[in-house]
């Protein structure tokens, strides 16, 4: 079975975040395949591609892939290319903080742009929270 062509998950990214360019193509790789969006065997933009169609620096995506293969996310085959590993990894405990962590901050700025309080957020958050327990 040959791998199936990188065309259906684009990448988007937020300079203003504040969250490095490496980081946020490592997080939107995971976020696709946990959505379905890549599954084991999808390959992805070269490098070169990918750092043409973001417009940023070839050692960017070099270090996103590479920290992604380190993790057992990526595997690369030489001259042939980068895919989606097989094997199944679990976040380990740090990191799901340090999204969460992300989230939380990447909310509060658009909260806070947009002129809300954190005291109205962390509001509207309970009053969510308490309205997701009633749902059936």
């Amino acid at each position: 079975m040959s791998p199936a062509p990188f065309n259906s998950f684009s990448f988007r990214l937020d300079m203003q975040s504040g969250v490095p360019v490496y980081r946020q193509i490592m997080d939107q790789i995971h976020g696709a395949i946990a959505a379905s969006a890549l599954r084991a065997g999808d390959q992805l933009p070269t490098v070169r591609q990918l750092a043409v169609d973001l417009s940023v620096n070839p050692n960017t995506v070099v270090r996103a892939y590479r920290e992604l293969e380190i993790r057992g996310v990526l595997t690369t085959q030489q001259g042939i290319g980068t895919f989606i590993s097989s094997k199944t990894v679990a976040p380990d405990e740090a990191e799901r903080q340090r999204k969460l962590t992300q989230l939380v901050g990447e909310l509060m700025a658009k909260a806070g742009a947009a002129g809300y309080t954190a005291e109205e957020v962390a509001t509207r958050f309970l009053e969510f929270m308490s309205e997701q327990r009633r749902k059936p």
